[in-house]
């Protein structure tokens, strides 16, 4: 019975310390928005802080890094070329260099 139960422990910690690792790894899907100029692209945090945000612009085929950076209201992410500002469950995109919007009131369709 005591070799059971010390067999059991050792498991538990096993996966307990596998699990204890996964911040670092990418958590969750991808998020799919629609802005309203139909423009549309794919984002996920990179890791559990949302420190780091995936941009996929469609028709783009990069995956661009962006960081987040301070924000007076909702969350900012940039890469240098291209940013996004999500706010709730709503965000805008658009390249920095020339100001350009890509997209505004961009949300999950």
């Amino acid at each position: 019975m005591k070799g059971r139960t010390l067999a059991l422990g050792l498991l538990g910690l096993a996966v307990l310390t596998g699990c204890a690792g996964r911040g670092a790894q990418q958590t969750g899907g991808w998020t799919h928005w629609v802005c309203d100029s139909k423009a549309a692209f794919d984002w996920r945090y990179v890791d559990r802080s949302q420190s780091i945000v995936d941009l996929k612009l469609e028709g783009d085929g990069l995956i661009r890094h962006l960081n987040r950076e301070p924000a007076t209201d909702g969350q900012s992410y940039t890469d240098g070329l291209v940013a996004l500002h999500i706010r709730g469950d709503q965000g805008l995109v658009y390249w920095i260099a020339n100001n350009d919007l890509i997209g505004r009131g961009c949300r999950t369709p």
